[in-house]
């Protein structure tokens, strides 16, 4: 019997900020590439529709966390490119640190190791 694929996961409100910043901690990329990382690394997942991943690109630049240049991508196309800025390595530490807080806290909550349910 062929396995079924997973259901893709909704993103939870907060998290494509911290998604994007983590993509371009491996180095400048352009929005497209941005989304494939993030679909590719969470195993079909998680895709990150346009109408979202650009606006968060958008709200990156302002915040002074991502920083954009108009460059030639591989096929020579016009692309924009961005990449993470020494603000947003800063935010990026700050945001995984209360992501795995929350990791954490749901984890105790999931798995608790109380006498439930009696």
């Amino acid at each position: 019997m062929a396995r079924k694929p997973p259901a893709r996961v909704e993103l939870m409100r907060g998290t494509l900020d911290l998604m994007i910043l983590r993509t371009l901690l491996a180095g400048p990329s352009h929005g497209h590439a941005i989304a494939k990382h993030i679909q590719r690394t969470s195993e079909d997942l998680l895709q990150v529709e346009t109408g979202s991943l650009y606006p968060a690109l958008y709200r990156l630049e302002a915040s002074g966390w991502v920083g954009a240049t108009w460059e030639r991508s591989e096929k020579g196309k016009r692309a924009r490119y961005y990449r993470i800025t020494p603000a947003g390595r800063k935010q990026l530490a700050t945001e995984q640190s209360k992501w795995d807080a929350f990791v954490r806290a749901m984890g105790f909550l999931l798995k608790p190791t109380g006498e439930e349910g009696r």
